[in-house]
Order: C-alpha cells, then sequence, then structure tokens
C-alpha cells in the first residue's frame, strides 16, 4: 500500500510499504479518508527528527521512517477480537495520543501528560496519511451521519483549541483576545464563539486574517498596524479582554496578551514557542491574571467536540483552504504551508490518493 513516510529532515516519501497483518485483539483495521498537517508535522520536516524517535520509542519501540498523519477521519475494515463499540464500514475519527496507563499522570486521569506518551503518526507503527491503518479500538469514535469525513479529520485539532479555550475559563459574554489565527487559532475562535463569547482576533498574515474574517466570529486587527492591547482597553472601557488564547507561539503575541487582559483575566498559553519568550512577572502580580499552559487535549474528549460539530456549533470544516491528493502531500502541502509566501492555512489530505510512488 501507499503511505506518506518521514525519513528525515526535508524527506518525506510517498513509497510503498507492506499493508498491516490484520488488528489484533483490542485493535482496528482502519482505511484513513482525510487527515491534516499540523505545526508539529511541519516542525519535523523542517528540521526533524524532534518528536518521532530516532531510537526505540520507550511506550513502543517505534522507530524511523515513520508513516505521517495524525488528524484523520477513517472507515472501519475489519476489527479484532474483544472490540464491540464500532463495526466494519463505519466512520471514526482517531484520538492520536497513546499513554501507559500506570505512570503518576496516567493514574490521575491526566493521560495527555503520560510519563512516556507516544502519537499515532509520529511514534506509532501506524499514521493516518496511509492507504491501511491499524490502531487501538478504544482510540476510534464513530462519526454520526451528519458529520462529514472532512470534519472527522478537523477533530483533534479542533480539540487542542477548545482545550486552550476551557483552560481560560471563557463563558457567555466573555471577551476573548485570540492571538493567531493559523488553523489553531482559527478554530479556537469558532470554539469561543460557540460559547457566547465575543471574538477579537489578531492576526498580521493576510492570507490568515482573511481566513479569520471569513469565520465571521469577530473583529481581526493587525498587530503591525495598531498597538492591539490599547485598541483592546479603548473597547473595553479601558478594563481589557477577560481571556486570551495565545495561539501564535510568538513572544510579542504573549506580551500583548498580557497587556491586554483584564485583571484577574487569564491567558492560555496554546501556541507552541520554539525559543525563550521574555515577559513581565510583575505584571502577573500585580493584576493577578493567571497565565496557564496547555498541552494537547483530555483524551476524552472526542464525543464532546463530535456533538458540537454534529448539532452545527462548530462548523469546522471553514478553516480547510486546500485539499491534496496523498500523492502530492510534499509539493502542495508541506512545501507551500512552510512558504513565506504559501497561500494556505489548513491542508487536509485525501489518503486515498497514493498516485504513482
Amino acid at each position: 500500500m501507499k503511505a506518506a513516510v518521514f525519513h528525515g529532515e526535508h524527506d518525506i516519501r510517498v513509497e510503498e510499504v507492506g499493508d498491516p497483518s490484520g488488528p489484533g485483539p483490542g485493535e482496528v483495521l482502519l482505511r484513513p479518508l482525510w487527515c491534516g498537517i499540523c505545526g508539529t508535522d511541519l516542525h519535523e520536516y523542517a528540521m526533524g527528527p524532534i518528536v518521532i524517535p530516532s531510537s526505540p520509542h520507550a511506550l513502543n519501540g517505534s522507530v524511523l521512517p515513520q508513516v505521517l498523519g495524525h488528524e484523520f477521519s477513517a472507515e472501519v475494515v475489519e476489527v479484532g477480537a474483544g472490540v464491540g463499540h464500532v463495526a466494519p464500514g463505519q466512520r471514526v475519527s482517531v484520538m492520536p495520543l497513546l499513554f501507559c496507563g500506570t505512570c503518576y499522570y496516567c493514574r490521575r486521569g491526566l493521560n495527555h501528560l503520560c510519563a512516556s506518551m507516544a502519537c499515532i503518526g509520529l511514534s506509532y507503527t501506524w499514521g493516518g496519511i496511509a492507504e491501511l491503518a491499524v490502531v487501538p479500538a478504544s482510540h476510534v469514535t464513530v462519526l454520526p451521519e451528519s458529520v462529514t469525513d472532512l470534519q472527522g479529520a478537523l477533530v483533534e485539532p479542533t480539540a487542542v483549541a477548545a482545550y486552550g479555550v476551557d483552560v481560560a475559563h471563557v463563558r457567555p459574554g466573555d471577551t476573548v483576545l485570540i492571538t493567531g489565527a493559523g488553523p489553531i487559532g482559527a478554530l479556537a475562535s469558532l470554539y469561543a464563539a460557540s460559547l457566547g463569547a465575543q471574538v477579537i482576533v489578531s492576526e498580521v498574515n493576510p492570507t490568515r486574517a482573511d481566513l479569520a474574517r471569513s469565520l465571521d466570529v469577530g473583529e481581526v486587527v493587525d498587530p503591525t498596524q495598531i498597538d492591539v492591547a490599547a485598541w483592546v482597553k479603548d473597547r473595553t472601557e479601558g478594563v481589557g479582554v477577560d481571556a486570551v488564547i495565545e495561539c501564535s507561539g510568538n513572544e510579542r503575541a504573549l506580551q500583548t496578551a498580557l497587556d491586554a487582559v483584564r485583571k484577574a483575566g487569564r491567558i492560555a498559553q496554546t501556541g507552541l514557542h520554539t525559543r525563550a519568550a521574555s515577559i513581565e512577572p510583575m505584571k502577573l502580580s500585580e493584576h493577578d491574571i493567571t497565565l496557564a499552559g496547555t498541552w494537547c487535549y483530555p483524551v476524552t474528549d472526542w464525543p464532546r467536540i463530535i456533538d458540537l460539530i454534529a448539532r452545527g456549533r462548530l462548523p469546522v470544516e471553514k478553516v480547510v483552504t486546500a485539499q491534496v491528493p496523498m500523492a502530492d502531500v510534499v509539493e502542495q502541502g508541506f512545501e507551500v504551508l512552510l512558504s513565506p509566501t504559501g497561500n494556505q492555512v489548513k491542508v487536509l489530505i485525501d489518503a486515498q490518493q497514493g498516485g504513482a510512488a
């Protein structure tokens, strides 16, 4: 079968790999449908391996080369012994985090912080940019008819975005600033709006700013053209926003978050910083501000996110800017997303259009 396989920095190949032998007990054999390219995938391609293990992973022994893809929907082909909650022919969304279940964090229900966490499509035998994949049955949730295959592939990044908004304790009527309108920022905007919040989006990139405007969830401002914190204070009677979801991983945006949030407000740091960032901690103390980091999502969140999509409260498909066959995953996916002049924000890969190796 065909799969997109990571071999090293700037080396992803769509190539023939051996078919899975079939699902073992507690596993399901899937036919991936759509799979998103994540920022983590981009970092691996640009400068990896980083997360992808070069030596056998402690949890499952996985090692390079790695079949990519952890944001995906799929059709169930076959179920292993003991699997009763899904059946062949059903469509599912995959929760990709793999955890030991016995470490300090797992015993406390913090499975996303597992001491030896792995991830389907990053540190596991299979991934979603492939014609077939085997995953634990416990990690798939059936999609109702009202949720499309495309939407099913967006549950994972939506869970990331929603977790940031939830950690910031956003409530109906709150004013929320989203810094960065990449895929996670755009999805956070949709989710915050679905909760009844007034949303403001700060984004410098014209393509991403246009995407944010198309979501129609609130005002979009350019931080290179205005002082965002001052603009926010002016529109909130000098108070500031109730919460900030920092989705850019940018030092300036984090500083803006501290200046824009009200006293006793909350900032969720959802975007990943690749280098150290400078802040003034005294602002946290003087203004009683909570700055909270977020990592992934609660592993039990799939049914809730899927239900919100099914009921039309989260039109997550609006963030998709391109749909690309697997055969073109590098040129039309990774390269475009990494290009300073690229015109795409969220690219989904059709896993069943492998093309020539």
